[in-house]
């Protein structure tokens, strides 16, 4: 065991790295909650986005436009939850859950031919000056383009919930769908552009995976990410400052124990492995104690199916 082989610096940056695919799925999952739509199919549309992202960057040799299109495949696929469950009426858990199954046997069939291959590199963008600050800059100013998106999606969502028109609409609706359809909000067109918002958030997130975390397509690669994403959004009551918190403490996780591998720490690997997913169930479970408080931060509307004829 050679603990002294972790360098912290490169171990934060890898936190940076690792957390990113978490921001960009939760924040948009935190939006559509945010309209009082429960999407349990998080997973599914990661998984989609990743599958779709890769494809297209190795057929183009383009990751920015691998990036696109698996905003667009995430979006796609979300958009057939927003049809069943706000014209159709039909369960958001079951159709959630439905999506996510649908996710992983589509990207399964798409990736078949692809599995093996490496995805074109992408860049990184060392800042001029910024990048060259000891121990700062390799932490915070030498990451791909994506981390930093990331992180002003999540500060433009902050923003927007918390000091714009459209914001309040979009709270209005969450909390109570009836008060605000009496107001004359189109209920079930903001939900929908909520739902592709949270899809296209997902498909960005699964792209981060296939084409700059682990630049290659393997099925099933998302692991329960999407899962992780939909816990963290709890963990979070629901706020965008939160997310963030939450998705470095479960990145910090992830990354820690790839390096208490690597350093021969005697512990089973298999606990190692389940220790991130273990610790967001501890975190879940601690949240969840007071009841009354997790319930005040939900929307009020949240899983509640709307139809304007009530």
């Amino acid at each position: 065991m050679d603990l002294g082989s972790i360098n912290p610096i490169l171990l934060v940056a890898s936190l940076m790295v690792a957390a990113t695919p978490i921001i960009l799925a939760a924040i948009g999952e935190l939006v559509v909650e945010k309209a009082g739509v429960l999407n349990l199919g998080v997973e599914g549309m990661m998984i989609t986005g990743a599958v779709c992202g890769f494809i297209v960057a190795v057929e183009t040799d383009s990751p920015t436009l691998g990036f696109l299109c698996a905003a667009l495949g995430g979006a796609v696929l979300s958009l057939l939850f927003g049809l069943l469950t706000q014209y159709l009426l039909s369960n958001q858990v079951a159709t959630g859950l439905g999506l996510t199954l649908f996710g992983l046997g589509l990207s399964a069939l798409l990736g078949q031919s692809y599995v093996g291959l490496k995805a074109p590199a992408t860049p990184k963008l060392d800042i001029p000056v910024l990048s060259d600050i000891p121990v700062l800059g390799p932490v915070l100013f030498s990451h791909d383009l994506m981390v930093y998106l990331a992180l002003a999606l999540l500060a433009g969502v902050w923003a927007v919930l918390k000091y714009s028109r459209a914001g309040l609409i979009l709270r209005a609706v969450g909390e109570n769908h009836d008060a605000a359809h009496a107001l004359g909000y189109k209920v079930v067109r903001i939900r929908l552009l909520a739902i592709m918002f949270g899809g296209a958030c997902a498909g960005l997130g699964g792209a981060y995976v296939s084409l700059i975390r682990v630049p290659q397509w393997t099925e099933g690669m998302t692991a329960g990410a999407g899962w992780i994403a939909l816990a963290i959004v709890v963990f979070a009551s629901w706020k965008p400052g939160r997310v963030l918190l939450g998705a470095y403490l479960f990145g910090g996780i992830t990354v820690l124990q790839l390096n208490l591998q690597a350093a021969g720490v005697a512990i089973p690997v298999e606990y190692l492995s389940m220790s991130p997913y273990l610790i967001t169930i501890v975190v879940l479970v601690i949240m969840s104690a007071d009841r009354s408080r997790a319930a005040l931060n939900a929307p009020a509307s949240l899983g509640r199916t709307f139809h304007a004829s009530h």
